[in-house]
């Protein structure tokens, strides 16, 4: 599928989505200086946008929409490991690391997505101490979800599982609420039970207990989170 390409007005300085990126403390001259190097590009949804194994020539930055990150198990089924969205930074763990992704990235719906080249990038880390330091703490942050997801994998149940899985997409798509109130999470029930750990079938009879509960409702494939508290005595956070 062909990308398009958009008009240069996509600026950073005027971008909605900066204040949940990293480049939220950049002045407005680092800002200039990165918006003369970047593309911004938009990707339907479905669109690869690095794959696991190849070499990072950038960073990506999601000015719209919602991308999922995954890994492939030895059987080819993906691993979930998280869902981007608007201001998510992508790729730049590994090419700080000068290695190659250990992750692929994939549009779930029509996304306006940013490209850094890589020279453009460092020379903003180097410019910026604030911004090496926020990177740094996302870094040590990821790390301590990774290492906390483990251990909910081993010890959670998958009724757990799946309450904290919502939990955590509530807030990834509620950035796109401006008011409070239900929001709706738009994913396969597949990317979902991926993202969860379980089988498809699983996920299924859970969220019809769910819905039963009145702790959610579905409509398709979106789910609306109705009642957030509920799902996190599901989950066992209280």
């Amino acid at each position: 599928m062909p990308r398009t390409k958009l008009h240069p007005e996509f600026g950073c300085e005027a971008c909605k989505s900066r204040e949940n990126s990293m480049f939220s403390t950049l002045c407005k001259a680092q800002l200039s200086e990165i918006s003369d190097s970047k593309s911004c590009t938009l990707y339907r949804k479905g669109q690869i946008l690095f794959h696991e194994g190849t070499r990072p020539l950038g960073v990506f930055c999601i000015n719209a929409g919602k991308v999922k990150v995954y890994k492939l198990g030895y059987d080819g089924k993906e691993q979930i490991v998280n869902v981007a969205g608007k201001g998510g930074l992508l790729g730049y763990k590994a090419l700080i690391a000068e290695e190659p992704y250990s992750v692929s990235a994939e549009t779930l719906e029509d996304c306006t997505i940013c490209f850094l080249p890589r020279q453009s990038f460092l020379e903003a880390m180097n410019q910026s101490s604030e911004l090496s330091q926020r990177i740094l703490k996302q870094v040590c942050h990821e790390l301590g979800v990774m290492n906390g997801s483990l251990t909910q994998q081993a010890q959670r149940t998958v009724r757990e599982r799946l309450a904290i899985t919502l939990l955590k997409l509530k807030d990834t798509y509620g950035m796109d609420y401006m008011e409070q109130g239900p929001i709706e999470i738009n994913l396969t029930r597949e990317d979902l039970a991926n993202m969860v750990g379980t089988a498809t079938e699983t996920l299924i009879r859970l969220l019809h207990e769910f819905k039963e509960d009145g702790l959610l409702t579905t409509k398709g494939r979106k789910i609306r989170i109705e009642n957030p508290k509920g799902l996190a005595r599901e989950a066992s956070l209280f």
